[in-house]
């Protein structure tokens, strides 16, 4: 299943609609639903989609359940193959050439009036430097025709930029929009070492659609996804321009900075595109900042008790507060979870433990969970002077913040039936 099965049931806006404010404002309109809009004022010929990628929809296209989908991520991370290469006459993302790049020609959105200008927040860059290839999502301001400020933050891609800087060289690129799903996930994931995230990608192809992650190579010498909806040939340079503001993922306003600046050499996209435009502090972003993160999480947590779920919070941006499912077997589970999962993830700040009768997406029942389940004085972990996430404007200057967890399990060995809820 690719990018275009995947917004297929999607609502249809066929009015004209700019990509000044006006797409974010007909998503608010209609209850952030699933869209695409075929009709787009300043570039006729292309289409945009949102909304499309949250946990519920991608379990029900894969048809599988959540905690499935989390144990198949983490099992990808362990177990990367190669891509199938295949020839350009058969890469769908080949069949339209802007052979001088202009970036006013694609539907790059401009969603909150406090933004910087138009971003890409749901395109990945796929980059390749010194025998290694890392695929990862940055969001990039657009500053002209054929130029685009990127947030890079101190992972991998950072790091192959320093040392390109250092000898004097730019980075090749590809920016990637609308690939298939299981490619955004690869890209969303982050790692303690250098992996390669298409390698990653491959494998979830392979497992879950039972066939080979098809991938192109550019006149750079970049490979993307051979049916993605658009292919952007370009070079990550030493030059610095001003990135920001920008709406993030808490809804808050991030700073302006010095950030490397990009230049495009070519954009390659399909007939009758259709751009993926995320927005910022949605449910697609919650979706690709948490969803990847919920496997780390497991893991840690399966190493200290039986873990079966873990979600990451609307409420906590899908980022600082999660929910872990578990199936306490030993006093003192729930504290070993806790403990655990802040491990797993350091930017969280709050976790909530439950057990498996629990829906954990439903703040409703996690929250009963709380209230008929635990108890504050005892049941309650809270650490001082941790490291915080950048994204917590309630952090101290220095970085640092407490954090919570809350044990709302059943303790085992106990009659259950007055903790059970009939309805």
């Amino acid at each position: 299943m690719g990018f275009r099965e995947l917004v297929e049931d999607s609502m249809i806006i066929d009015h004209p609609t700019s990509v000044d404010s006006q797409i974010r404002e007909v998503s608010v309109a209609n209850g952030n639903a699933p869209i695409i809009f075929n009709n787009i004022k300043e570039v006729p010929g292309h289409r945009v989609a949102i909304n499309i990628l949250t946990r519920k929809r991608l379990c029900e296209s894969f048809d599988i359940s959540p905690g499935e989908l989390i144990d198949i991520l983490s099992w990808a991370m362990e177990n990367p193959v190669e891509p199938q290469i295949v020839d350009p006459s058969e890469a769908p993302v080949l069949e339209n050439t802007m052979e001088i790049a202009d970036l006013e020609r694609i539907p790059i959105p401009w969603h909150y009036p406090e933004d910087g200008g138009r971003y890409q927040s749901s395109s990945i860059i796929i980059a390749q430097y010194a025998g290694q290839r890392n695929t990862s999502f940055h969001r990039q301001l657009t500053k002209n025709h054929r130029e685009t400020c990127v947030r890079l933050v101190p992972r991998h891609l950072r790091t192959m930029v320093d040392s390109a800087e250092e000898a004097g060289e730019d980075v090749d690129i590809a920016v990637v929009n609308g690939p298939d799903p299981v490619v955004l996930l690869a890209g969303a994931m982050s790692f303690d070492k250098p992996l390669d995230e298409l390698k990653v990608a491959a494998a979830l192809h392979q497992r879950i659609y039972e066939t080979d992650l098809k991938i192109v190579e550019l006149s750079n010498g970049v490979f993307v996804p051979a049916e993605a909806e658009y292919a952007m040939e370009a070079r990550i340079t030493g030059r610095r321009g001003e990135e920001g503001p920008y709406v993030d993922i808490t809804g808050t306003v991030d700073d302006i900075r010095l950030e490397p600046i990009i230049e495009y050499d070519a954009i390659h996209h399909r007939s009758e595109p259709i751009f993926h435009a995320l927005i910022p502090a949605g449910v697609e972003h919650m979706t690709l900042m948490g969803m990847p993160r919920a496997p780390t999480i497991k893991t840690a947590v399966s190493k200290v008790v039986d873990c079966s779920d873990v979600y990451l919070t609307e409420g906590g941006s899908g980022w600082l507060s999660s929910v872990v499912q578990i199936n306490p077997k030993i006093e003192g589970d729930g504290i070993r979870a806790i403990h655990a999962a802040l491990d797993g993830h350091k930017s969280m700040k709050q976790v909530i433990v439950v057990d498996r009768d629990i829906d954990i997406a439903d703040p409703a029942r996690v929250e009963w969970a709380l209230m008929t389940r635990w108890q504050p004085d005892k049941d309650t972990i809270i650490l001082s002077d941790q490291k915080g996430s950048s994204l917590d404007p309630s952090r101290s200057s220095d970085g640092t913040t407490s954090k919570i967890g809350m044990d709302a399990t059943i303790d085992p060995g106990i009659d259950r039936s007055p903790y059970e809820s009939v309805l």
